[in-house]
Parts: C-alpha cells; sequence; structure tokens
C-alpha cells in the first residue's frame, strides 16, 4: 500500500518551506532512512527521509514550490503497484491534506517521523550527534552523477561530513572528469551559436576552465535566485531600518593589555582548556559588564512597554556562504572565559556547515559582530531586531596617539555601538561605550566585575 510522504515540523514558528532539491526521481528504488528531498526554510534546511522501502512512485511538488507543514511531497509504494492507480490516490491525498492544513479547526496533521536537520546531526537508522554527519545532499548527487563512491571520499567539514566542495576535490584527481563535475555545479546559460563557431577549441595542454569563469560578448549577467535564509536577512534587514530609531556611535580601544595578556597565556590556556584564548571572551564579557550598568541596552519594546531582562544572551554574529547568521551564547554571565570561548568556536563552526539547532539561532538579547576579521576598520552594524543595540568590533591597527604627553604607537580598535534611540538615550549610549572601554583596557577589572 502507498505511503505519503509528508512536510514534517520544521520548528518553532516556521510554517513553510522551499524544495531545494530532490535527490530521487520518480521510478527510482528507495530505502527506509534514505534522503528524498531538502527542503530550504529560512534558518535551517531540512531532509526528507523515506519511511519504509519501496519506489519512489510519485512526486508531488516540485523544485522552487513553497511547501506547508503536512503537505504531501511525494508518495512511495512497493516494487510493482500501478503507476496510474497511485497518481489517483495522491491526486485525492493531496486534496484532503490541503484542506486539514488550510481548516483552523482540523485536527493537528500528523507527520511521519521522516525528517533529518542539519540542525541535530541525527536520522532515523540510529546514527547518534556524535558519530560522524551524513554527505550532504548536493555532494551525493554529484557523486552520484559522476560514479563516485561517496565511501571513499574524505569530508573536510567539522564532524567529518562530506560536503560538495570534496567531492568536487576528489573528482579534480581524475583529469577525466573534472570537465563535467564544474559544469555541473557552476552551470551557465547556453551560448549563441555564432558566439560559439568563433570560440576556439581547448588544446590537451590547456587546463579545464570552470564554465561560470567564462563571458563571452551577449553573456554579460547571470540571474541566480536568492536562497530562503538570504531572502529572510534582507526583509530583517531593511525592518530594522524601517521600525527602529538607529543611531550609531563610536570610540576607540587601546588592544595593548589584552594583547599582552594573550601573548604570556595563550599556550598554558590552550594546553589546559583545549581551546585558543581569543578575543570574544574579552568583549563578551565587557558587555555584559555594561548591559549590567546600562539595563535598558538589554530590553526590547513590545507594544506599548519596555521588557527589561536580566539575563544575558549573547548573540555572535558568524559570517557564512548564506549570509551573516546569529547563533546565541545563552547565560553568558554564568560562563568562564574558557567555556565562552569553546562555545563561540562550536557555534561558529556549525553554523558555517549548517548544522546549528533553530533554539541556538533564535532570542538573544544583544548582539556582537567583528568586521575586523575581513579588515574594517569602520563600520555602522544594523541592529538585529527586536534587540536595541549591537556592538562592532574592527581590524586593530597600529596608530600614534598622545599618551602622558608624549606620542606613542598602540594597536588600536575602533568600536561602534548601534542602538535604538527610541529607548536609548544618547548620553545612556556613550556612556555604554565608554564602560566597556574602560573593561578592556584595564582587562583585570573583568574578573572584579563579577
Amino acid at each position: 500500500m502507498p505511503i505519503d510522504v509528508r512536510v514534517p515540523s520544521l520548528g518553532e514558528s516556521i510554517v513553510d518551506a522551499t524544495i531545494a532539491s530532490w535527490l530521487k526521481k520518480e521510478g527510482d528504488t528507495v530505502r527506509q532512512g534514505e534522503t528524498l528531498a531538502e527542503l530550504e526554510t529560512d534558518k535551517v534546511n531540512v531532509e526528507v527521509n523515506a519511511d519504509q522501502d519501496g519506489v519512489l512512485q510519485k512526486v508531488i511538488k516540485k523544485v522552487g514550490d513553497i511547501v506547508a507543514v503536512g503537505e504531501v511531497l511525494c508518495v512511495i509504494g512497493v516494487s510493482g503497484e500501478s503507476s496510474e492507480s497511485v497518481g489517483i490516490a495522491s491526486s485525492s491525498t493531496v486534496t484532503e491534506a490541503e484542506k486539514t492544513v488550510a481548516s483552523p479547526s482540523a485536527e493537528k496533521v500528523s507527520v511521519p517521523a521522516v525528517q533529518q536537520t542539519y540542525a541535530n546531526g541525527q536520522r532515523n537508522n540510529g546514527l547518534s550527534s556524535d558519530a560522524q554527519r551524513p554527505p550532504s545532499p548536493l555532494a551525493r548527487r554529484i557523486a552520484s552523477e559522476h560514479n563516485v563512491d561517496i565511501a571513499q571520499v574524505r569530508g573536510s567539514s567539522p564532524h567529518g561530513r562530506v560536503t560538495k566542495d570534496d567531492v568536487i576535490q576528489y573528482l579534480t584527481q581524475q583529469p577525466e572528469a573534472i570537465a563535467p563535475v564544474l559544469q555541473a555545479v557552476a552551470p551557465v546559460a547556453p551560448v549563441a551559436p555564432a558566439a560559439a563557431a568563433s570560440q576556439i577549441p581547448p588544446t590537451q595542454s590547456q587546463r579545464p576552465v570552470a564554465p561560470a569563469a567564462v563571458v563571452s560578448d551577449n553573456l554579460r549577467e547571470e540571474r541566480v535566485r536568492m536562497s530562503r535564509r538570504r531572502q529572510t536577512i534582507a526583509q530583517r534587514l531593511v525592518e530594522a531600518q524601517h521600525t527602529a530609531a538607529m543611531l550609531t556611535t563610536f570610540n576607540e580601544i587601546d588592544m595593548s593589555a589584552i594583547l599582552d595578556i594573550r601573548k604570556r597565556r595563550k599556550d598554558a590556556f590552550k594546553e589546559k582548556y583545549g581551546v585558543s584564548l581569543g578575543f570574544m571572551s574579552f568583549f563578551t564579557r565587557a558587555v555584559i559588564g555594561a548591559l549590567k550598568a546600562f539595563p535598558r541596552l538589554n530590553a526590547e519594546i513590545q507594544g506599548a512597554e519596555l521588557v527589561l531582562k536580566h539575563y544575558y544572551d549573547i548573540g555572535i554574529a558568524v559570517s557564512t556562504d548564506e549570509g551573516l547568521i546569529v547563533p546565541v551564547v545563552r547565560d553568558a554571565d554564568r560562563k568562564s572565559f574558557a567555556q565562552i570561548e569553546r562555545e563561540v568556536a562550536d557555534l561558529a563552526k556549525r553554523a558555517r556547515s549548517n548544522s546549528l539547532t533553530l533554539p541556538e539561532l533564535q532570542g538573544g538579547t544583544f548582539t556582537i559582530t567583528n568586521g575586523g576579521v575581513f579588515g574594517s576598520l569602520l563600520s555602522t552594524p544594523i541592529l538585529n531586531g527586536p534587540q536595541v543595540g549591537i556592538l562592532g568590533m574592527h581590524k586593530i591597527e597600529e596608530r600614534p596617539i598622545a599618551l602622558n604627553g608624549q606620542v606613542v604607537i598602540r594597536p588600536m580598535m575602533y568600536l561602534a555601538l548601534s542602538y535604538d534611540h527610541r529607548i536609548v538615550d544618547g548620553s545612556e549610549a556613550v556612556r555604554f561605550l565608554v564602560t566597556i572601554k574602560g573593561l578592556l583596557e584595564d582587562p583585570e577589572s573583568l574578573l572584579l566585575e563579577g
């Protein structure tokens, strides 16, 4: 008897997703737990897995479709079943599913346990979060298209997961396979016949070039669909500018004391705690000290009320291929330097491998972003709503400053604080930033701050 494969629960506040890819096509044999499709949501990607062995007899939704939780994606039946009968059954099934989803009074849709999110790295076949994560859907697809045994490819991402880049790197060792792989990964629009005729065939001595790098006279543009995450980021950044009275104030800090501590303590710190002593623990602790002194920067507006938060969940902005995301260090005021460094490093790695859980991306009372890692000297960060404050770190640069009547060269960093002027006054924001400056230029005070 055929069964419907439905869109699984996607997490709190997420009601729909976009079909990013189908890894199986109609007529393919599938095994229980095998990935059928990949769904893309605002925050995490979700793999939909087969709930039983059988044959993928009908695909209901195609790539690019927006689907709601509970909608039927495809139908799996046993081998030899009539595809016509499945088509008739699935048509009525879709109708009933749509009615169920659309009706507010309808009973809750029962969703089979066929999902795997990159968030928790667990599958229905029993793999634990500590085990090696399965290859990404795109990696499996490329490997399958080019007859590569995915088990022979070594994963370079955290937890050993095999990604698209790992498969491509593996295939670069096989010259006869690299050209079609590059074409599959970076396709371009077809060249007009006249332009194609004028192209000189490559010689054997020429290295293969990715088609995306070739630009003809009549092909100067490329259209790429924005991911759900990129669309959401764009929407929320614009909303932040439209809904908050955003203002930015600046200051600079002398990083000499922190650099001296790191130089003297970095080896012993790493040997004892297994993690490097970076800047983020210092800045996180300094921000917490300033938030305790100026609590309205750790608040949010809800209607006509101001919600003051007496906990410190600090968001750390991380740059990924899909854009900037902000995982949260919970109760950061209760964590030591080593705990903060360890958690920030772990969150950043899993953010870039798309394996964070939804709770790790939700909430947050204040955000820190570091453009200095990319060489930014000064910027005005945009609020991460509904938060009312965000601190921007920048590049450390040696500059001449006046100190005790003398000109000296010191490692300086500009700091930027963007804040919501509706509830944070300018003088309050300036004093907040001055407090951070004082704590960072005298790192021992971070211990006394408590």
